[in-house]
């Protein structure tokens, strides 16, 4: 089973080569990161690890048994024992139960570890698979929303009563 780790430095490679070979399959369920992303993907790297360093988001990578980067689980925003829940993974690890495994994972390092107490999440009305994973995870519907003005649905996942 691949490891979730938490980002460092020496992942920006591996990050990097998953980013650019999965960016058309993320682009058809979310919107696309755009070309300033992978031309100042460095920079975003050392400002991601500067935000986890100051406690406001924990980004996690899933990584193969080859230290390939299999997929993304981050929380971000995070504030007052709550934080928001992202995620993906390649086109090539899909469907096969990772991220369930992963999002699952995340969730009893979120109590367990950071000590947070809720979970918010969203998703395209139209990534069924995400939806999928919210609900098999124990994530429930908490309103409608927009995303890159596609609908969708805003989620919530309770930690302390799990």
């Amino acid at each position: 089973m691949p490891e979730l780790q938490l980002l460092r430095p020496d992942h920006a490679p591996a990050l990097l080569a998953f980013e650019r070979e999965n960016r058309a399959y993320f682009a058809a369920s979310i919107p696309d990161r755009g070309e300033d992303y992978f031309a100042r993907f460095d920079e975003r790297h050392r400002a991601l690890l500067a935000e986890q360093e100051a406690g406001v988001c924990w980004f996690h990578v899933l990584v193969g048994a080859d230290a390939e980067v299999l997929g993304r689980v981050n929380l971000v925003d995070v504030a007052d024992g709550s934080a928001e829940l992202g995620y993906r993974i390649a086109e090539r690890a899909a469907g096969r139960g990772l991220a369930t495994w992963a999002v699952r994972k995340l969730c009893d390092l979120a109590a367990d570890g950071y000590g947070l107490t809720v979970l918010r999440a969203a998703t395209t009305l139209d990534n069924a698979a995400s939806r999928a994973v919210l609900a098999r995870v124990g994530f429930t519907v908490v309103g409608e929303t927009q995303l890159s003005g596609r609908p969708g649905l805003s989620y919530s996942r309770n930690l302390a009563a799990s």
